[in-house]
């Protein structure tokens, strides 16, 4: 299973947007996906996850304003993304859990600007 994460934009502070990551290959539905992100001189931080049973988890600074969910029957996991702040740009990436971490392919990501 590959995945693209797309949806990106500039939006305003306050704003929303809902990213996609879009999955190709099969057993889609089994697998622990994660959103991730990676500012500008900054480490890749992992924002949300989402179990095969639809359990998520988030990270604290994006509680109660992001929500992972995913949509088997399309293969993909949505990220809605509300109330928007500057500290949220970055370049957004999906990816799978394999067990002992993210799969090595990272796909291209999908970048989120939020202007002051």
């Amino acid at each position: 299973v590959q995945l693209q994460a797309s949806g990106g934009g500039l939006v305003q502070t306050g704003g929303s947007l809902r990213l996609s990551c879009a999955a190709s290959g099969n057993l889609f539905s089994i697998h622990t996906i994660l959103w991730y992100r990676q500012a500008p001189g900054k480490q890749r931080e992992l924002v949300a996850t989402v179990t095969s049973s639809g359990s998520t988890k988030y990270v604290d600074s994006v509680k109660g304003r992001f929500t992972i969910s995913r949509d088997n029957a399309k293969n993909t996991v949505y990220l809605q993304m509300n109330s928007l702040k500057p500290e949220d740009t970055a370049v957004y990436y999906c990816n799978k859990w394999t067990g002992t971490g993210p799969a090595d392919y990272w796909g291209q990501g999908t970048q989120v600007t939020v202007s002051s």
